[in-house]
């Protein structure tokens, strides 16, 4: 309707009235008479309609265009494996065993000796810092991980690879994994130890090695602190001995003002380059370590 509202009002409506006629132009056409309007009307109608799309109207009286339905898209998220474990039971077991992880290399192997031993080193010689306490770290780490080699090997071999494959359960991938530990620590740890944690604890066991874990591991770090600490001690000695003979001969000299420590450094690192003190300590804390047959 709007359509034929502007056509009306349109000059080309104007010049249209009812008393015009049709008549044959030189071409032959003919122009719009008197009955020419309704049939005008009734084109424009069809024109307007046929482009209009369909709609419905609403309850207020206005007409609405029912909406386009939209086709969702089909997503989905897919989490096996393709052996058969999720790949969400993989990610918990990974956190797991991270967030353990420091524990069990503090707490179940020879770090604890190892990174005591060399900042007792550092203390006796007299450097504050040097070595900084990350190379320390560092080298007390990658000896646990020369001296505990066989024995990761062999819990990656009994517990781990058979667990995802599905040929034992949880229970027995823990027991697997935790025998070779068992036997190390055992093997580490003075039966004193075990014996006092067995009392403490109130349990009768007829064979210590089957201790429980949460028995086994206190007696281990025990053990492995009075090693550590036993091991330092004899490093003291020969440091001790030098600062004691530069401050004597201080004294002697009269020379009261000057510290020992400006004479003793430079003889103690002297001392310690000549005699190969870091390969003798490093073959010393790996030899400490009891193997396991």
């Amino acid at each position: 309707m709007a359509a034929v509202l502007i056509f009306a009002s349109s000059p080309a409506a104007a010049q249209v009235g009812p008393g015009s006629e049709t008549e044959p132009d030189a071409a032959g056409s003919t122009t719009i008479g008197s009955d020419a309007p309704g049939s005008l009307i009734e084109e424009i109608d069809g024109l307007v309609n046929s482009q209009v799309p369909t709609t419905q109207p609403s309850d207020t009286g206005i007409e609405v265009t029912p909406p386009t339905p939209v086709t969702e898209p089909d997503v989905g998220i897919s989490i096996s494996g393709g052996d058969g474990l999720t790949q969400t039971v993989v990610v918990i077991m990974l956190l797991t065993i991270g967030s353990v992880a420091p524990s069990i290399i503090l707490l179940t192997t020879s770090f604890t000796r190892f990174a005591i031993v060399l900042s007792l080193t550092r203390n006796a010689i007299g450097t504050q810092q040097i070595p900084p306490t990350q190379v320390l770290t560092g080298l007390a780490l990658f000896l646990t991980l020369f001296v505990m080699g066989p024995i990761f090997s062999e819990i990656n071999e009994d517990a781990i690879q058979p667990l995802p494959a599905g040929e034992i359960d949880q229970s027995e991938a823990f027991e697997a994994g935790f025998d070779p530990l068992r036997k190390f620590m055992l093997a580490q740890t003075d039966e004193n130890d075990l014996r006092m944690f067995i009392d403490m604890r109130d349990v009768e066991l007829t064979d210590p090695s089957q201790a429980d874990p949460t028995v086994l591991i206190p007696a281990f770090v025990l053990s492995e602190l009075r090693t550590a600490f036993t091991i330092g001690f004899m490093i003291f000695i020969p440091f001790l001995v030098i600062d004691l003979v530069v401050a004597s001969v201080l004294m002697s000299l009269g020379m009261v003002m000057l510290p020992p420590i400006f004479i003793s450094l430079p003889l103690k690192l002297l001392l310690f380059v000549l005699v190969d003190g870091w390969g003798l300590i490093v073959h010393s804390l790996v030899s400490s370590v009891n193997t396991v047959s």
